[in-house]
């Protein structure tokens, strides 16, 4: 499939457990022209991720060695003592050979994003950027139905989620969070509205 002249990168936000890794790999699996960006951290794989695949895992030290060489698009502290960044390489070069992208990434990291944004005219056009909006008692219930973090990383994510919903207004579009497949279909709408701003940039 020829791929489009101008492609879009859907960037998607959300607290844990919002569902935002699951649209983004539903998005790849229904529309087979979109790549995921792999973002990459310094916390330690969760059973059954795989790097390179799920995330780039580094050390702090090799974090740090990045970060001195300029490679990094964004990178932010999470949840305190995490970090978590996009490497410049997996967004700046696929977007210039014209590969459509989603990538999942935090609050913190959109904001550097669209601040870079403004003196790259190629992310600018790209970029669409989309908050899913959980209330509270059903993102608690999905982070303990996760059962991946212990009740004290729990409680943290929620604080950290609070302070992100703050966050909701500054993006292009937010969903409500329903149903997967309802938040897959809004998605869905959100992609042509994102491809009719990339190709009009």
């Amino acid at each position: 499939m020829a791929q489009p002249t101008a492609p879009v990168l859907l960037v998607i936000a959300g607290p844990a457990g919002s569902g935002k890794s699951t649209l983004c790999d539903r998005l790849v699996t229904a529309r087979p022209e979109f790549a995921r960006v792999v973002t990459t951290t310094t916390r330690a794989p969760r059973v059954g991720e795989i790097d390179g695949l799920h995330y780039h895992f580094l050390t702090p030290a090799q974090f740090d060695v990045r970060v001195a060489a300029g490679e990094f698009l964004e990178w932010a502290w999470v949840h305190g003592d995490r970090r978590y960044g996009t490497l410049k390489s997996s967004v700046l070069d696929p977007l210039a050979h014209g590969q459509p992208l989603v990538m999942s990434i935090d609050v913190q990291g959109v904001d550097t994003l669209r601040r870079v944004a403004q003196t790259d005219a190629r992310l600018c056009r790209a970029m669409t950027t989309v908050f899913i909006v959980v209330d509270h008692e059903r993102l608690v219930a999905r982070m303990r139905a996760r059962a991946q973090d212990h009740e004290e990383e729990i409680e943290r994510r929620i604080a950290t989620a609070e302070a992100e919903l703050r966050e909701a207004a500054k993006f292009d579009f937010i969903i409500e969070s329903g149903s997967r497949d309802e938040d897959f279909a809004a998605l869905l709408r959100v992609l042509v509205h994102a491809r009719a701003k990339s190709a009009q940039a």
